[in-house]
């Protein structure tokens, strides 16, 4: 039926197999960035986020139109990126103006790297 491993691919005795990576990822790091990947994973949110980071700075007043989302709908996935680091914002009046914190999305894209 299946063939058999040659002896050439074959582990020494005691051995189980090369490790794949030099550097594991530790749980808390690993916690961290599945917030952050969860975050992202929504495709309004993904969206939000490219507004927000293509620019100095956004009022959620103007993210509204774009996104074609009431401001109860925008301040929800503003609340969940904050939460995940990527974004921050400050209350001026009635609006929080959001900006991108690029180190947390420069610390994301490392995990994607190979």
């Amino acid at each position: 039926m299946g063939k058999r491993a040659s002896k050439s691919n074959e582990v020494g005795a005691g051995e189980c197999c090369a490790p794949l990576a030099e550097a594991v990822m530790s749980r808390s790091d690993a916690l961290d960035m599945a917030e952050v990947f969860a975050a992202l994973g929504d495709p309004v949110r993904l969206q939000m986020l490219s507004i927000i980071a293509a620019s100095h700075e956004v009022c959620s007043c103007n993210l509204e139109g774009p996104l074609a989302k009431s401001q109860p709908t925008i301040s929800h996935h503003t609340r969940v990126l904050a939460e995940a680091g990527l974004i921050v914002g400050e209350k001026r009046g009635r609006w929080t103006w959001w900006r991108s914190v690029p180190e947390r999305l420069d610390m994301a894209s490392r995990f994607l790297e190979p």
